[in-house]
């Protein structure tokens, strides 16, 4: 009997507070029919934010239990909070951009392409993930005809390939991608490898007295724990004479099609790893120094791996040398630094001068030997 009088109670006070609620909305200003502008899409790098007026859903015949993302009513993890404490009572979502949310509330993940809107734009696309869902309304009756409008609010956010890596796993057509915090850059799984051989499995030792110019340089940009649907691809790679690659004296060894007669592509776009190479050299402004130090930066980003080949520059068009791509569509890769020796007119100079002194000390040897050999015949006879 005590059960059943606690289940009255229960069911009372929930019915008062939904009772509550309602009066909440009815006496606020948003307490009106539903309009497309009552939901407001954040899209974070691990999740996207949904905050939906709530009133104007009461105004309709419904509450916060009566709409879920997609349908998904039955799956608590589909349906949003309700907030009344706000100044304005909101229904908020905070989807996961995880694997298994995505997937258990159906929302959505198609790749679609952009054009760069960067200097590059003549040779250069940009892939997204679009992220896309609904959150829609549920009739509160059983009849085969209602007399409430239905309710759809729906968002959608872009991510490009290069927030979608590592941390945070996503399912998109089969694949799995990842978004990473802050800025979502993909960079913290970037990593560039100097290496001596082409087999790529020597690292490279930079002696403090720095190499010898024209040493073939072999550098690896390699992407880690990425899915196997993803390539690398390298719109750019120059060195400066600082580590910073804004503002500085800098040298292209490739952008696009435009390469360095010594710069040689191995691979790019066609891996999860780019590879290239190049002779050492040295910076004109370092000739009265003793080392020459430069940096190595990569401008990459990500592609699909059926369509890479389609992003790659087209060689037929004129590329311009030592411009800038939009950072949102790509992010920057750098070496520690490279040091060449630098043989300068002063070390020339000396290094002559020493072996002219010595070649006229063994002229001077040779015709003293000679004249002791004549001495020594003559006392002979």
């Amino acid at each position: 009997m005590w059960r059943m009088s606690l289940m009255c109670v229960i069911t009372l006070i929930g019915c008062c507070s939904a009772q509550t609620d309602y009066i909440t909305c009815r006496l606020h200003s948003t307490f009106r029919q539903a309009d497309n502008s009552d939901i407001t899409v954040t899209c974070g790098a691990n999740y996207i934010y949904l905050s939906i007026l709530l009133c104007p859903i009461y105004y309709g015949g419904y509450n916060e239990s009566l709409v879920a993302l997609n349908g998904r009513f039955n799956i608590s993890a589909c349906r949003g909070m309700a907030d009344f404490g706000a100044s304005t009572p909101v229904l908020n979502f905070n989807i996961s951009i995880f694997q298994e949310t995505m997937s258990l509330c159906g929302n959505s993940l198609v790749i679609v392409d952009q054009v760069d809107t960067g200097q590059l734009s003549a040779f250069s696309r940009v892939q997204f993930v679009n992220i896309s869902g609904s959150v829609i309304s549920q009739d509160p009756g059983s009849n085969p005809i209602t007399y409430y409008q239905e309710l759809q609010y729906q968002f959608s956010c872009p991510y490009p390939l290069q927030y979608l890596v590592n941390n945070t796993e996503v399912s998109v057509s089969r694949m799995s991608l990842a978004v990473r915090g802050n800025r979502g850059s993909f960079i913290s799984t970037l990593s560039m490898n100097l290496f001596t051989n082409q087999e790529y499995t020597q690292p490279l030792q930079i002696p403090d007295g720095g190499l010898q110019l024209k040493t073939r340089i072999y550098v690896q940009v390699k992407a880690n724990n990425l899915t196997n649907r993803f390539n690398v691809l390298l719109d750019r790679c120059y060195a400066t004479t600082n580590p910073n690659p804004i503002n500085s004296t800098y040298y292209d060894l490739f952008v696009g099609c435009n390469r360095d007669r010594q710069t040689v592509v191995d691979l790019n776009g066609v891996s999860q790893e780019a590879r290239f190479s190049f002779e050492a050299f040295r910076f004109i402004e370092h000739q009265n120094k003793t080392v020459s130090t430069f940096y190595l930066h990569c401008i990459t980003r990500l592609c699909e791996n059926s369509m890479c080949s389609s992003m790659l520059p087209n060689c037929v068009k004129k590329v311009r040398r030592g411009i800038q791509v939009n950072q949102y569509s790509s992010e920057t890769v750098s070496s520690g630094p490279i040091k060449t020796k630098v043989d300068s007119g002063k070390n020339y100079i000396e290094t002559y001068a020493a072996h002219q002194n010595l070649g006229t000390f063994c002229l001077l040897l040779t015709f003293f030997l000679i004249m002791l050999d004549f001495h020594c015949y003559f006392l002979s006879k």
